[in-house]
């Protein structure tokens, strides 16, 4: 877990993390939380689905894997989730990728949670490197990116980010 002034994050374990598709009310239970973040239906269920299997086959890297809750503090309401997207690279790079409840937008959450994230990244010693994708009209995603030190580093179909430990 990583603590930030309002927030913490919570690194869903491979059983957790198949609680948040199979049994809300459990996993809140669990958790001591109310999930208040982005709904799970649609293209995010099934890429949250989809990492359940990964995250149960390499669960010694399952926090590479897994979906962190940003569970503020004050409350313990889950506002959004994020997560690395695979375990580092040979170059030592890790790609993150975050979402927020809507009605938490514009709060600072997330330049929150993703800032520590990847200080916590950072410290890790197979990790060199945080990336990041965003689409070019992804305006507040570039710049919660912006925020957290990250330079623009490639440009494909979409926009590539770096942060360098």
């Amino acid at each position: 877990m990583i603590e930030t002034e309002r927030l913490q994050l919570i690194p869903l374990t491979p059983d957790q993390l198949r609680l948040w598709v199979t049994d809300m009310a459990e996993l809140e239970s669990e958790l001591g939380v109310v999930y208040d973040a982005e709904p799970m239906e649609g293209i995010f269920l099934k890429i949250v689905e989809g990492q359940c299997g990964i995250t149960e086959k390499d669960e010694a890297h399952y926090v590479y894997h897994t979906f962190w809750f940003l569970v503020r503090r004050e409350d313990r309401v889950v506002v959004g989730s994020a997560d690395f997207k695979n375990v580092p690279d040979p170059e030592g790079q890790v790609e993150i990728g975050y979402g927020l409840g809507l009605k938490y937008e514009h709060e600072g959450y997330m330049t929150e949670a993703v800032g520590a994230m990847c200080r916590w990244a950072l410290e890790q010693e197979e990790v060199r490197a945080v990336i990041a994708e965003t689409e070019p009209d992804g305006l507040a995603s570039i710049r919660v990116l912006g925020r957290c030190g990250f330079k623009r580093w490639k440009t494909e179909e979409n926009l590539w980010w770096r942060l360098d430990g």
